[in-house]
C-alpha cells in the first residue's frame, strides 16, 4: 500500500493500533480463533459477557438459522467472573492482544461487583458494560431499554472503576430512541458506545408447531441487522458526534465496514461472520484500510461519520 494510512482508534484514554475487535460473545476469551491468526494482528478481543456466577446457559437447541442472519440463545453461559480473571485473563494478556473485558449483570449491584474485581486487574484496555440484559429487579425489563436504569449500572460501574479504565456502554436496538438511551449513558460516565447489541428475535418449528428455541427467544444477528447498525450508529454519531462508537451488526467484508465508519463508528467488532471464517476479523480489517486508501482518506479519523457531512462538504 503506497499512500501511509494511520489506521488508528481510540476509546477514551485507551489508544488501539488498528479498529477491528472481536465482538463480544462470538469468539470466546480468543484461544479459538488464536489458532489462525495472532490476535494482537486486530484491534482488540473484546470477551464474552461475563457474570459473577458460572452459568450452563439457556436449554438447547441454542441457535437457528434465519434468512441472512442466524438466532442464538446461549443465556451467557460462562466461568464466573473469578474463574475468567485466574485462567482467561492472564492468556490473553500474554498473547499480546488489547483486552476489552465485558460484563453482565442483573442487579445493579452485581454491574459495580464485576467492576470491582476488575479495578485492580493490569493488561486491560476497557470494560465493554453489557446493559441488554435483564434487570431481575425491575421484573425482568432489560437495562438497556429504560433510561434510568441504563444511567445507573453505568453511575455504579464509573463510580467503582474510578477514572482510568475507559467504559463502553453497549446498547440495544430493541428501542424507540436509542439516541436518548445514548446520552443517558454518556452523562453517566460511558466514555464510548458499542452499537448494536443483537435484535430478539424468534423460530417458531412448523413441524413440531412450537418454538425452536429452548429459550423462546434470541438474538437475531448476521447481515439481516447491518441496516438496523448502520441507522442506530448515524443516529448516535449525529446526536453525540464526539463519542467514539464501537459499530456492529451483520459486517462480512471492508465494504460493510467501511459504511459503519462513514455512518459514524470508530471502530469496528465482527461477531456472525467469524463463525463461517475464522480469519474474518484480519480480511475486514485488510480490506477496510484498502477501501479508505482507494476514497483518498490519509487516516482513519477523516472518514469517522463523512456520511454527515452536507454536499459542499462533500464538493457534490
Amino acid at each position: 500500500m503506497s499512500v501511509e494510512l494511520d489506521f488508528s482508534t481510540s476509546f477514551g484514554n485507551a489508544w488501539f493500533p488498528l479498529p477491528v475487535f472481536t465482538a463480544s460473545g462470538c469468539a470466546s476469551s480468543g484461544r479459538e480463533l488464536s489458532q489462525f491468526f495472532p490476535l494482537n494482528e486486530i484491534g482488540g478481543v473484546v470477551t464474552k459477557s461475563i457474570m459473577i456466577k458460572p452459568r450452563l446457559g439457556r436449554p438447547t437447541p441454542r441457535m437457528a438459522e434465519t434468512p441472512s442472519g442466524m438466532l442464538n440463545s446461549i443465556g451467557l453461559q460462562g466461568p464466573g467472573i473469578d474463574a475468567f480473571l485466574a485462567n482467561d485473563i492472564p492468556w490473553l494478556v500474554s498473547t499480546g492482544a488489547r483486552v476489552i473485558v465485558s460484563i453482565a449483570g442483573e442487579t445493579v449491584e452485581e454491574y459495580a461487583v464485576l467492576a470491582r474485581k476488575l479495578r485492580s486487574v493490569t493488561g486491560l484496555s476497557a470494560v465493554e458494560v453489557n446493559i441488554s440484559c435483564p434487570n431481575v429487579e425491575n421484573r425482568g425489563q432489560v437495562f438497556a431499554c429504560h433510561p434510568e436504569s441504563a444511567r445507573a449500572v453505568i453511575e455504579g460501574v464509573r463510580r467503582t472503576l474510578g477514572g482510568d479504565l475507559p467504559i463502553i456502554a453497549k446498547l440495544s436496538p430493541d428501542v424507540t430512541d436509542i439516541a436518548a438511551i445514548a446520552r443517558e449513558v454518556v452523562d453517566a460516565g460511558a466514555d464510548g458506545l458499542a452499537l448494536i447489541n443483537t435484535l430478539l428475535g424468534m423460530v417458531i418449528n412448523t413441524s413440531t408447531m412450537r418454538p425452536h428455541l429452548g429459550g423462546k427467544t434470541g438474538g437475531l444477528s448476521g447481515p439481516a441487522i447491518r441496516p438496523v447498525a448502520v441507522r442506530a450508529i448515524y443516529q448516535v454519531h449525529e446526536a453525540l458526534p464526539h463519542i467514539p462508537i464501537l459499530g456492529m451488526g451483520g459486517v462480512r467484508n471492508g465494504s460493510d465496514a467501511f459504511e459503519m465508519v462513514l455512518a459514524g463508528a470508530s471502530g469496528i467488532s465482527v461477531g456472525t461472520a467469524s463463525f463461517s471464517d475464522p480469519l474474518a476479523t484480519v480480511r475486514i480489517q485488510r480490506e477496510l484500510a484498502q477501501l479508505l486508501v482507494e476514497k483518498g482518506f490519509t487516516s482513519l479519523r477523516q472518514a469517522i461519520g463523512f456520511a454527515h457531512r452536507d454536499d459542499e462538504v462533500n464538493g457534490e
